[in-house]
């Protein structure tokens, strides 16, 4: 496992977040800088995790989406992406409150944590691989920081490429599937989800459904150790 990062001035005081002048990424600190410009009040800056890192399940995304993590702040919170994820976790017992797409609105998270393989909103939501690779530093020190952690929900290929690097596994021995489960060499259990994006909804890929299937069986297999 990947040590915990340190301190530097990319790096927030704990180590675990991007700081919010993070520049490692020259294109996604211009695409910052350019939405700080058009649109001052929205938080455009890397955004942290949300939940505790004493959580058992730890759910992985792509990157925040520019008017909804972007403006919120909150992984998920402001687009559709997060009405189907947020709505799937409350409904199997993981998340309590009312979801309202705003960072205030008092939703809590039980026993997960939610984030994203890059931390900054990329152009047209495709990170390139090199954004992915500095990123993922922040992934492993996450993975190395949940002591409780028992598995992880891969939201898309990228995001279960980018947890197989972050845990030290090698991706060719775990191929993405929505559906699939994957017991790793650390002992966690990673399982595979198309990505709860409007695209893969409106296209009829993902259901609502298929969804909470993937979610359930996860916290099944969590709570069966």
């Amino acid at each position: 496992m990947t040590p915990l990062l340190s301190r530097a001035a990319a790096v927030d005081e704990a180590g675990l977040d991007p700081a919010p002048d993070c520049p490692r990424c020259p294109r996604l600190v211009q695409m910052r800088t350019a939405n700080r410009a058009a649109e001052p009040t929205w938080h455009n800056a890397p955004v942290p995790a949300f939940g505790a890192l004493s959580a058992t399940l730890l759910v992985v995304g792509l990157a925040p989406g520019l008017r909804g993590a972007n403006r919120t702040g909150r992984p998920f919170t402001g687009d559709y992406a997060g009405d189907l994820l947020y709505g799937s976790l409350k409904r199997n017992g993981l998340a309590r409150g009312d979801y309202q797409r705003r960072r205030d609105d008092g939703f809590e998270l039980i026993g997960c944590r939610v984030t994203n393989a890059v931390r900054c909103v990329p152009p047209e939501n495709k990170p390139t691989p090199a954004e992915i690779k500095t990123c993922n530093s922040f992934l492993a020190a996450e993975l190395a920081a949940m002591p409780r952690l028992k598995g992880v929900l891969a939201l898309g290929s990228i995001a279960h490429d980018a947890l197989l690097v972050a845990a030290g596994e090698k991706r060719s021995a775990f191929r993405f599937a929505h559906g699939a489960l994957h017991r790793l060499g650390n002992g966690l259990t990673l399982a595979d989800s198309y990505h709860c994006s409007r695209l893969n909804t409106n296209t009829g890929r993902l259901t609502e459904a298929m969804f909470d299937a993937v979610v359930a069986t996860l916290k099944s297999e969590i709570e069966r150790g």
